[in-house]
C-alpha cells in the first residue's frame, strides 16, 4: 500500500464505524481496515493516557454524579475499557476486582456498574477480553498459514513451541536448513498478523526480528495484512505481505550436517 493511502486511512479510521463505513464505501477488507485502526487506537491512548488519567479525580465526581464511562470515554475519544479500568480504580474497586468486572460482568453486585461494565464491553472491540481473543486468533491464523506454506513446500522447522527455553528469543518458524530468495540465505522466518507501517517495523525490529538476526541470521518476516511501500527492510530481514509469500517456489539448500545453533552457557 502506498503511504498517502495509508496515511489517508489511518486518519480516516478513529473509531469502530469507520472501518463499516470504509469497508462499504471503497470495498476495503474490513480486517485490514480494522488493524489499522488498532494502530490508531492503540498508540493515541498510549500518548495520552496521563493526560487522561490527571483528569480522573474530575472525570469520577461526574460518574458519581450520573454520567456514564462510556459518555466520558467518547468524550475523551479514549477506549471505553481502558476508561473503565481507570475511573473503577478511581472509585475504590480493587485492581484484581476491576480486571474480574470485565472478565464476569454478570457476577458484579452493584446494579448500575454491571450495567456500565456490560456498556463498555460491547463498545470496546480492542480492550476488551473479546477483542484480545480476536487478536490472539489473528496471530494463530497467522502462524498456521505460514506453517502451512512450509509444510506445502517440504521446508522441515522447529516452532516457537518447540525452542520455548532454548532461545532468549524465538521465530515462529526456525528452519533446520535454510532457503534462499533472490540469493539471500533465510534461516528463520516470522508472521505478523498486522500491518508493517513505520512505527511497526520500528517496534519488531527493536523488539524481536533484531535480536533473531544475531541468533540465527538472516531471515524474512511476514506482515499478513501487507505493509507500507518503501518501508525501510531492517538489516537481513526480507519484508513480505500474504500474497508474495502464498506466491513463493523457495529454494531450499542441502543439509550439510551443521549442527543448528546451540543456546548460549
Amino acid at each position: 500500500m502506498d503511504r498517502a493511502t495509508y496515511q489517508r486511512l489511518y486518519d480516516a479510521l478513529a473509531t469502530l464505524d469507520d472501518v463499516r463505513r470504509l469497508t462499504q464505501e471503497e470495498h476495503w477488507d474490513e480486517e485490514l481496515l480494522f488493524v489499522i485502526h488498532t494502530h490508531r487506537v492503540t498508540r493515541d491512548a498510549t500518548r495520552r493516557f496521563y493526560v487522561v488519567k490527571r483528569q480522573v479525580p474530575k472525570l469520577a465526581a461526574q460518574y458519581r454524579r450520573g454520567r456514564t464511562i462510556l459518555d466520558i470515554a467518547r468524550e475523551w475519544k479514549f477506549p471505553p475499557v481502558l476508561m473503565g479500568q481507570i475511573l473503577l480504580g478511581e472509585l475504590g474497586v480493587p485492581r484484581k476486582k476491576v480486571w474480574q468486572a470485565f472478565l464476569h460482568p454478570d457476577q458484579v453486585p452493584d446494579p448500575r456498574m454491571r450495567s456500565e461494565v456490560e456498556a463498555l464491553l460491547a463498545a470496546d472491540m480492542i480492550y476488551s477480553p473479546h477483542g484480545m481473543e480476536l487478536q490472539r486468533e489473528r496471530g494463530r491464523r497467522g502462524e498456521d498459514r505460514l506453517h502451512q506454506w512450509l509444510d506445502r513446500h517440504g521446508i522441515s522447522y522447529r516452532t516457537e513451541e518447540d525452542l520455548r527455553g532454548k532461545f532468549a528469543k524465538t521465530p515462529d518458524a526456525l528452519l533446520d536448513s535454510p532457503i534462499v530468495f533472490l540469493g539471500q540465505k533465510l534461516s528463520w522466518i516470522e508472521s505478523k498478523a498486522n500491518f508493517g507501517d513505520d512505527v511497526e517495523l520500528r517496534k519488531n525490529l527493536k523488539r524481536q526480528l533484531g535480536p533473531y538476526t544475531e541468533l540465527f541470521g538472516e531471515g524474512a518476516v511476514v506482515y499478513w495484512y501487507g505493509f507500507v511501500e518503501g518501508a525501510d527492510s531492517p538489516p537481513g530481514v526480507l519484508l513480505w505481505d500474504g500474497p508474495m509469500i502464498e506466491g513463493l517456489t523457495p529454494t531450499v539448500l542441502p543439509k550439510t550436517g551443521a549442527a543448528r545453533p546451540d543456546p548460549p552457557s
